[in-house]
């Protein structure tokens, strides 16, 4: 029945065409690159029964349109090679220029994926010497990149939004993927061949988002979550959750969303004492309030001295997604509405008072995470010589819910508009970037990550399809060891997954940046994951990955650690040879910092507060960018525990709520 409904989809949703016009999807553009040394599919829709033939290069195949109007050929193995011209001929004819048959990678992921080469749009700064890099990419002509653009659906669709494959050019490589970019620069350079980058990647989106429904019933960990998933239109879906949401709202603030007054909100009189608490920083969505976008007041009250109160003062309040207009003691003191600006306010002079204070946010959320979020230290109000933190709880209210569904709201949104269009394209493998989004429920990722790279495997009827990701970077998100730390835990999910075939992990926590997620060192990441490809796929053998944990023996108060991957063996850039990242716990689970050092091949680790040492952790914490355990290649150990103590993020669950 499912079939039925996809063929008749098809059918109307191309029924405009079909009168006199064959057509492709919109993949197929001048300037796209085929996969070498693989059957190249090619489809499209025509008239029903209308007979269609293809030429490319010396290859002429001939197809004919089923009932349904779809129809599809797979042309004969081609070698690297270009430019071609791909012809597809009914009573129309279709002409696609300067093909070129390569290498083709799909890039896929949340923002450090879709993170540009230049200063895009919304996007701030580029990468690291983000205009030399634009001056060189004219010396790269045979890289082609097409972006797919943001869409979703609640059903599998034939085709996506416009787009087209773009020739690499320093006019248009400040719009590639800058991971894909720099993984397709390092790749030509030693291969000399066409490189395809297809950049299907949304920032903020979650991992549940791109995995089909077909995925997650073939899953035990999800199938009764998405069997509460009906099968109806995306308008519908919007209005089965902002039921539901107005629903869990109204029960979480104890009143109706209609009965608010929102004016009074900003004044330092309104009583908010009835308000429930979010933590902050902190995005909303890791928090009971879920996954909401809509406009949501904060408030928090503070006391002052006089002292206080005679200096100049700023409020920082980190950064907030999207939108923010804040008011101190009802007066107005700023507003932005970029989502990863820092916000920075002046507070005017006689604002505050001795005592009582209140602070009030109104806060836009138009998509993606919600809230403040960033530094706890970047959380306060500044006075001469003072800072007073304004991190911690904060009383809120929900005024309003957006009439929309974005890309997180039910699971399969982006597979269904940006992923199953491309089926059966061919391509030799895919690089993901994502995690971000679901450190949170870091624990389960441990399923919904391999559950993904078996789905679209599975789709493509491709077993051994390679996928290599990248480990999240370095950041200053909250947690460590003694108090759990849901970034660490996704980490361990990350490497776990490395446990399925023909996959491989880039780390970087020594090039992230602590005070940003989207740290700008992108060159780095695409040598890293173009080194893994150039070992295992094009069989140019490297050392292309760092130290990883192997065993552990414990000799008295002291811990030898031994490593599998040593490259040319360990080092450390401290020139003092002090090994950083290691922390060590007996049976009472309490962690320290470790005295290490490598001795050969391993490393000893040792604190006097530890006499009876039981678990060692390595990098085991949000910002890991002290660890400095490298093999003499340059390639950073990996994070790792030797222990299997609770994590903070075991029981949370990824769940939908359906209001029917």
């Amino acid at each position: 029945m499912y079939k039925q409904f996809l063929s008749l989809l098809v059918l109307i949703s191309f029924s405009s065409m079909l009168n006199a016009q064959v057509v492709v999807p919109g993949i197929f553009t001048d300037h796209m690159v085929l996969q070498q040394n693989a059957l190249i599919p090619v489809w499209g829709w025509a008239q029903p029964n209308e007979k269609i033939e293809i030429r490319f290069h010396n290859q002429v195949k001939k197809a004919k349109a089923d009932k349904s109007g779809l129809w599809s050929v797979k042309l004969d193995v081609e070698q690297a090679g270009g430019p071609y011209q791909l012809t597809i001929k009914a009573k129309n004819t279709i002409q696609i220029k300067d093909v070129w048959v390569g290498e083709v990678w799909l890039c896929s992921g949340q923002s450090n994926m879709e993170f540009p080469v230049g200063n895009m749009g919304g996007w701030q700064g580029g990468v690291q010497n983000y205009k030399a890099e634009t001056a060189a990419a004219n010396n790269y002509p045979l890289i082609r990149h097409i972006k797919i653009q943001h869409t979703i659906s609640s059903q599998p669709q034939p085709d996506f939004k416009t787009s087209e494959w773009k020739v690499c050019d320093s006019t248009n490589v400040g719009e590639f993927t800058a991971v894909g970019y720099f993984f397709a620069k390092n790749s030509y350079d030693s291969l000399k061949i066409p490189i395809g980058l297809i950049n299907d990647s949304w920032g903020g989106t979650n991992i549940e988002t791109w995995i089909s429904r077909e995925g997650f019933e073939s899953s035990n960990e999800f199938k009764e979550m998405i069997a509460g998933m009906p099968k109806i239109d995306l308008d519908s879906l919007t209005q089965l959750n902002v039921k539901g949401n107005e629903l869990k709202i109204e029960a979480l603030q104890g009143s109706k969303l209609k009965g608010l007054n929102p004016d009074l909100f900003k004044e330092t009189l309104f009583d908010d004492s009835n308000w429930p608490e979010m933590n902050a920083p902190q995005l909303w969505e890791q928090q009971s309030l879920g996954d909401i976008d809509g406009v949501v007041w904060l408030r928090k009250t503070i006391n002052l001295s006089a002292a206080d109160i005679n200096s100049e003062a700023v409020l920082e309040l980190a950064t907030i997604d999207d939108e923010d207009i804040t008011y101190v003691n009802g007066f107005r003191v700023g507003s932005t509405s970029q989502y990863d600006a820092s916000r920075r306010y002046k507070i005017p002079m006689g604002t505050l008072k001795e005592g009582k204070n209140v602070i009030a946010i109104r806060i836009t959320d138009t998509g993606g995470g919600g809230g403040i979020f960033g530094n706890s230290d970047d959380v306060k109000i500044s006075f001469s010589g003072k800072d007073v933190s304004l991190a911690g709880n904060w009383k809120f209210q929900v005024t309003s819910i957006m009439q929309s569904t974005n890309e997180n709201a039910f699971p399969s949104l982006c597979y269904n508009a940006m992923i199953h269009p491309l089926i059966p394209y061919a391509f030799q493998g895919v690089l993901w970037y994502q995690g971000e989004s679901n450190s949170g429920r870091s624990y389960q990722y441990r399923k919904a990550f391999p559950l993904l790279i078996n789905d679209w495997r599975q789709k493509w009827n491709n077993p051994t399809m390679p996928f290599y990701f990248v480990q999240l970077a370095t950041f200053n998100s909250s947690g460590n060891s003694n108090e759990g730390c849901g970034w660490a835990e996704l980490r361990e999910a990350q490497t776990l997954t490395l446990s399925l075939p023909y996959t491989g992990m880039c780390v970087t926590t020594d090039i992230g940046n602590p005070n940003d997620v989207h740290p700008t060192n992108k060159q780095d990441v695409g040598k890293r994951l173009a080194a893994m490809a150039l070992n295992d796929v094009y069989n140019k053998k490297m050392v292309c990955k760092g130290p990883s944990f192997q065993s552990m023996e414990i000799i008295g108060n002291q811990v030898v650690v031994s490593f599998n991957d040593l490259g040319g063996g360990l080092t450390t850039p401290d020139k003092y040879g002090y090994v950083k990242g290691f922390e060590l716990a007996g049976n009472d689970s309490v962690f320290y910092f470790a005295k290490a050092y490598i001795q050969g091949n391993t490393v000893v680790v040792s604190n006097e507060n530890v006499g009876s040492p039981a678990a060692v952790r390595f990098s085991w914490m949000a910002d890991a960018s002290e660890s400095n355990l490298f093999n003499k290649e340059g390639f950073p150990a990996v994070p790792f525990r030797t222990d299997q103590w609770k994590t903070v993020t075991k029981d949370v669950k990824y769940s939908i709520e359906i209001i029917k």
